[in-house]
C-alpha cells in the first residue's frame, strides 16, 4: 500500500465498523505517546489478526517501516548512559523492523499488552508483557503510553522483571510521578498473578499461531503522528 492507504484501508468497509471491529487483514497504526508529553514518538503499522469483546491481535511482520526516539543527535536511546537517557534533547526517525515478526495481543482496558517473539524458523522465543495505559481506540488505530517496567515470560512459564533500572531512572526524572508509580506496581503484579495461574493468552497457544501468507506488509502514512478523537479504550 501506498503511504496513507494503511489509514484509508481502516477506515473502510475493512474495519468492521458495523459492530465496532477490525476485521482479519486489516491494517492500523499502533503507537505510544511521549512520556510526560503530548506527541507520539512511537508508531507501527500493523495487521489485525483479532479483534472483538475480549481481544485486539495484531501481527507486525518483518521489514516494516517504523518510528522510533533517537538522541537529537541521532543516537539510538539505548546507548545513552542511563543517567542522561531521558534529559537528553530526542527526535523520531523512521526506521524498519528488522528482526523476526511480533505478534501482540491486548485485552480492552487491561494496562499491559503481551508481545510474542520467535527465533528465525518460527522458534518461539518468549512471551513480553508490556506495562502501558490502555490501549485507547481511534478508527485508524490505537495509542498508548509505555510506562517502563516489563516482564519477561520464558516458554516454560519462567518469568521476570525488566526495566526496573529504567523504570526507576523515570521516576527520578520526573516522566511518572510517585502514585503512577505505584498503579504501574500494581498493574505489574496482577500480570504476575496471571503468568502464575497461566491464563489467558499465554493458555491459549498463540505460540502456534502464524500469519497469512497472503498479507502484504502495512506502509506508514505520511501523518502517522495526527492527533484522533479517541472513541474508546
Amino acid at each position: 500500500m501506498a503511504d496513507g492507504d494503511a489509514v484509508r484501508h481502516a477506515q473502510s468497509g475493512q474495519t468492521g465498523r458495523a459492530t465496532g471491529f477490525w476485521s482479519p487483514g486489516s491494517q492500523i497504526l499502533w503507537r505510544y505517546r511521549e512520556n510526560a508529553g503530548e506527541h507520539f514518538h512511537i508508531a507501527r503499522p500493523v495487521t489485525v489478526v483479532r479483534d472483538d469483546e475480549d481481544l485486539l491481535a495484531v501481527w507486525m511482520a518483518p521489514g516494516t517501516e517504523c518510528v522510533r526516539p533517537v538522541l537529537a543527535d541521532g543516537t539510538p536511546v539505548h546507548q545513552e548512559p542511563l543517567d542522561t537517557r531521558y534529559t537528553k534533547p530526542r527526535t523520531v526517525q523512521r526506521d524498519r523492523w528488522f528482526g523476526t515478526g511480533v505478534l501482540k495481543l491486548a485485552r480492552p482496558g487491561e494496562p499491559w499488552s503481551v508481545w510474542l517473539f520467535w527465533e528465525p524458523g518460527w522458534r518461539f522465543k518468549n512471551w513480553y508483557v508490556n506495562l502501558e495505559q490502555p490501549l485507547a481506540r481511534w478508527h485508524g488505530g490505537v495509542d498508548s503510553e509505555d510506562h517502563f517496567l516489563d516482564i519477561t515470560v520464558a516458554p516454560d512459564g519462567a518469568w521476570e522483571w525488566r526495566d526496573e533500572d529504567e523504570f526507576a531512572q523515570a521516576q527520578r526524572d520526573g516522566l511518572i510521578g510517585p502514585d503512577a508509580a505505584e498503579r504501574v506496581r500494581r498493574a505489574g503484579s496482577s500480570a504476575v498473578d496471571v503468568i502464575r495461574a497461566w491464563g489467558p493468552p499465554f493458555s491459549e497457544g498463540w505460540q502456534n499461531w502464524r500469519p497469512n501468507p497472503s498479507w502484504a506488509v502495512p506502509s506508514l502514512p505520511e501523518d502517522w503522528d495526527r492527533t484522533p478523537a479517541h472513541v474508546s479504550s
